[in-house]
């Protein structure tokens, strides 16, 4: 259609889009959005105002807190990626947040704070991938916290037997943090994506490297630096499925 959006840092998934438009209301709950950032070195604004300001920076002026929060929404996770022995292209940041709903996620992009935030993230985004995740129902999406030893590691993960097809086990010295399941990708490329997971690794940059090559169809695979981390919380805080 000649009235969608169209955006210079990623291609919306409206298969995903439309299905969660149509939702019940009854059916909706919980959305953990995840999104991995590649950011330009120097932001570059639509309007071709002189900028100096590097495209981590003009995302940093972006960050929709406001508007959130208003909807309901909680950051869940943000942070640097330190290496990426796995996957493409080369992320530079990570964040996770909680909505209440698909709906709210929606209604966000609708209100006049976030749109005069949003012309910072058009400056300093690259290219971004977008998915809404689910915690994974076979573990309750998260495992007791560790005591933070070892790497942050994500993996992000399109299985070689496809979804529901169960992945390798993992290593010794990779403890999980949470597990998610991803519901659809929102924005990002023609790629899809099966699971979600964050872990410590107390095995060092050998047993990370084992991890990016276990067997899947694709995958991405970042150490990270958090800068925040409430996504055990975020899970475990979670409010009951249903219309919000």
């Amino acid at each position: 259609m000649a009235d969608r959006p169209t955006f210079a840092f990623g291609q919306p998934n409206w298969a995903t889009i439309g299905r969660w438009l149509r939702l019940d209301p009854a059916e909706d709950g919980p959305l953990w959005m995840l999104n991995l950032m590649k950011y330009r070195e120097v932001a570059a604004y639509a309007d071709g105002r002189e900028s100096s300001v590097s495209g981590r920076e003009a995302d940093d002026a972006y960050a929709p807190l406001g508007p959130l929060e208003a909807v309901g929404g909680m950051v869940a996770f943000y942070g640097d990626v330190l290496g990426q022995p796995s996957g493409e292209p080369a992320w530079d940041r990570v964040a996770v947040v909680r909505y209440p709903t698909r709906a709210a996620f929606f209604r966000m992009q609708e209100r006049d704070d976030y749109k005069e935030r949003f012309v910072h993230k058009e400056a300093g985004m690259e290219f971004t991938i977008i998915m809404g995740c689910l915690p994974d129902p076979a573990t309750g999406g998260s495992a007791p916290p560790s005591a933070g030893e070892g790497d942050l590691v994500l993996r992000v993960r399109r299985l070689a037997g496809g979804r529901g097809a169960g992945a390798p086990p993992d290593p010794q010295g990779v403890v999980p943090v949470a597990r998610f399941e991803v519901d659809g990708v929102v924005l990002g490329d023609e790629r899809s994506w099966d699971e979600v997971r964050v872990d410590r690794v107390t095995g060092g940059s050998a047993t990370v490297a084992e991890l990016a090559r276990l067997d899947a169809a694709e995958q991405i695979v970042c150490v990270i630096e958090p800068r925040l981390d409430r996504l055990v919380e975020s899970v475990v805080t979670a409010p009951a499925g249903g219309a919000a």
